[in-house]
């Protein structure tokens, strides 16, 4: 196979650095196992963020969600796993990592993370008529 999956995430400048805008990238295959039966759990990640310096690499991104794959996870776990590695990677201004869990015996989960830079504020919203 010529690509595998890895933990390593790349980066690249941010573009726009003096500027906040927003980053939306959806990741509708996320697979994992559960760690009490070993089955299969599917998700659709939503991440959102508000980059500093830098900006995830996406080819890197993929191989990254890809390596979890094989590994036995709680929901809330992994969410928060993924979010700190992203945060610890990037250090952005903002992030948020919506994880959407399809629904495995009668019961969906959908787990919210998010992480705010020290002293960053948000801007006012724009309300146009």
């Amino acid at each position: 196979m010529a690509t595998q999956p890895s933990r390593e995430l790349e980066l690249f400048p941010n573009p726009q650095p003096e500027r906040d805008y927003t980053i939306r990238i959806t990741i509708p295959e996320f697979t994992c196992l559960c760690p009490k039966t070993g089955q299969p759990d599917f998700a659709t990640l939503l991440l959102e963020y508000i980059p500093d310096q830098q900006c995830v690499e996406l080819k890197s991104l993929k191989m990254y969600v890809w390596s979890f794959r094989d590994e036995g996870a709680f929901h809330e776990a992994v969410t928060n796993e993924i979010l700190d590695d992203l945060v610890n990677a990037t250090a952005p201004r903002f992030m948020r990592l919506s994880a959407v869990f399809n629904v495995r015996g009668g019961i969906d989960t959908t787990v919210v993370a998010e992480h705010r830079a020290e002293g960053w504020q948000p801007p006012t919203e724009v309300k146009l008529p």
